[in-house]
């Protein structure tokens, strides 16, 4: 089924399967929205929204912040994970219940049950931002899923094969869902088209997305 990008938000509630190990929970998180918000709210308080520079020196359209043992981090010496902000030398906020609760019901749900995530990344897109297609994988730990939430203005999710050239799968996401995928498409390549107009009760013009992660076995 086509979504309209810019629909009112009454997504589907039925699960749509991607592939073997990799599903879209729609609206899973629409009933949280409350503590999510205020959570988004105290971790970027104390851990604000930062544009990373890439291993080649390009600036991401996409501003990123982190909660939790392992934060996400780019520069110059490369991708990794870091315990401490590399802007204020101090360690990540610890991950919010909402957020564990959330990442775990969804991981659950999708058949991956005992996730426990030690991860957030934190992106805020603005329009015109956009994600390339890349694979998550700088995780020691690829047994465990990845459990990605949407919030906020809809976005386009491209969601790809096994090589960077494989033709991606345009799939639309609203405000509440959640993709989640392991197993055999744990190492599957994914990106988000650039982000269009737009305005949300959740973050006005923006799109909020939670990625979390299992970094350490």
């Amino acid at each position: 089924m086509t979504l309209d990008l810019f629909a009112a938000d009454t997504p589907e509630l039925e699960d749509e399967l991607l592939d073997p190990g990799a599903v879209v929970l729609r609206g899973f998180a629409s009933a949280r929205e409350a503590a999510l918000k205020d959570d988004v709210a105290r971790v970027t308080a104390a851990a604000p929204f930062r544009h990373l520079i890439t291993p080649g020196g390009f600036r991401m359209s996409v501003a990123m912040t982190n909660c939790g043992e392992l934060g996400w981090v780019s520069d110059r010496r490369g991708y990794r994970y870091d315990p401490v902000d590399p802007e204020s030398g101090a360690r990540w906020p610890a991950l919010p219940d909402s957020f564990l609760a959330l990442a775990r019901d969804a991981a659950a749900r999708a058949g991956y049950d005992g996730f426990v995530p030690d991860a957030c990344l934190i992106n805020r897109y603005a329009p015109g931002a956009r994600l390339s297609m890349h694979q998550d994988r700088d995780e020691k730990d690829l047994r465990a899923p990845i459990v990605s939430v949407s919030l906020g203005l809809p976005a386009v999710f491209l969601w790809g094969g096994d090589a960077r050239a494989d033709k991606a799968r345009r799939v639309a996401l609203h405000h509440g869902d959640v993709v989640v995928w392991g197993g055999p498409s744990r190492l599957r390549f994914h990106g988000v088209l650039a982000l269009k107009d737009g305005e949300h009760p959740f973050a006005g013009g923006h799109r909020i997305n939670l990625t979390f992660r299992k970094v350490r076995p």
